[in-house]
């Protein structure tokens, strides 16, 4: 299989295997007009198994939203087929737009305009709660 180098682009590395669909769909990386390749179940010296997905162009990245899904991932931006930046990500403190409460008093179930927003109460199990009513929201 030969996947080509990317020149200018972006290389979303260490993805823990099998979530590389899920981001995809969150990013909405079907809707782009270029080359977008998921590599699903490479191997890895650190990880055993991980998933790589490139785009072959640059974009705007939430990267809350991808610390949310795998805190695990490295993010390379490519420039002239050389690597300029590497991100590290981590949990975040706040994620907006994702979770949606489940508590059916929460003023977000009345008020639909309301955005959806959790903070992060919990780090080791992953645990945040919604910032109008507290409800516990699982990672």
């Amino acid at each position: 299989m030969i996947i080509d180098a990317i020149q200018n682009g972006i290389v979303i590395d260490h993805i823990t295997a099998g979530k590389s669909m899920e981001l995809y769909s969150i990013l909405g990386l079907g809707e782009l007009d270029c080359t977008v390749a998921i590599l699903k179940n490479v191997t890895s010296r650190k990880l055993g198994r991980k998933d790589i997905i490139k785009i072959d162009r640059e974009m705007e990245l939430d990267w809350d939203l991808i610390g949310y899904v795998d805190p695990s991932i490295t993010v390379n931006i490519i420039r002239g087929g050389e690597l300029k930046e590497k991100r590290k990500l981590n949990l975040p403190e706040r994620i907006r737009g994702v979770l949606k409460c489940k508590n059916p008093r929460c003023i977000t179930s009345v008020e639909q305009e309301l955005p959806q927003e959790f903070i992060l109460t919990d780090r080791e199990k992953r645990v945040y709660r919604c910032i109008y009513c507290e409800s516990q929201a699982g990672a």
